[in-house]
């Protein structure tokens, strides 16, 4: 963190700086085997100044939950440009996602490996972030279904359904592109749109997969 001890710095300042030594000690050596006195040494601060500022290791671990899962889904939003073809902005906000969590792995590694591992209220914390990204993809995949006219049968079920699918394959992906093969950001969300998109391309066009009859062997 590179701060000196007992210098005067306003408490948010000082806050931010312990909140992203505990986001790195959390990520990289998980929540119980991080020790707040490896934070305060990081944040360089004294441990008692942690728990001044932060109260317990319980809550700075949720407080790093709340910071991180904050920044991630303004990072999808932001990275959306509103009134392009809704493919676009879909492409856009899957860009932006994988670009946040490569940038940030000690912060991803705290939503997606450690808060949901440690029961409540930190998996709560976690769900929250999840069902604002999934509201956001449903927005962006039922734009796109108007914008295309779609298949009336498209139900808003089924909208809801495709966008949980869509996000629950872009955090896997985001967990096998940061840590198994460093993959970039943009070719990941290039994967999946070229997973996704046809898909749903032929979706809301009324064309839908059926399982094939069973056909009996020829004898």
């Amino acid at each position: 963190m590179g701060a000196v001890r007992g210098k005067r710095m306003p408490r948010a300042v000082r806050e931010q700086q312990m909140l992203d030594a505990a986001v790195q000690t959390f990520g990289q050596r998980g929540y119980r085997a991080a020790s707040m006195d490896e934070i305060a040494e990081l944040a360089g601060v004294s441990k008692p100044l942690v728990y001044l500022y932060l109260n317990s290791k319980e809550e700075l671990f949720a407080a790093c939950i709340r910071r991180e899962a904050a920044a991630l889904v303004g990072a999808v939003r932001a990275g959306v440009e509103p009134g392009v073809p809704a493919d676009r902005q879909l492409w856009a906000g899957l860009r932006a996602f994988f670009t946040h969590t490569a940038e940030n792995p000690d912060g991803w590694a705290v939503l997606h490996n450690q808060a949901p591992n440690h029961g409540e209220p930190f998996a709560a914390e976690v769900a929250t972030m999840r069902e604002e990204i999934v509201a956001f993809v449903t927005y962006l995949i039922g734009a796109a279904a108007r914008e295309a006219d779609c298949d009336p049968e498209l139900a808003d079920r089924e909208v809801a359904g495709i966008a949980h699918a869509l996000v629950g394959a872009a955090e896997s992906l985001a967990g096998w592109a940061n840590v198994a093969t460093a993959v970039p950001a943009k070719e990941t969300a290039a994967m999946l749109m070229n997973f996704a998109w046809a898909g749903l391309e032929n979706l809301m066009n009324g064309e839908r997969w059926s399982p094939s009859p069973r056909r009996l062997p020829v004898r």
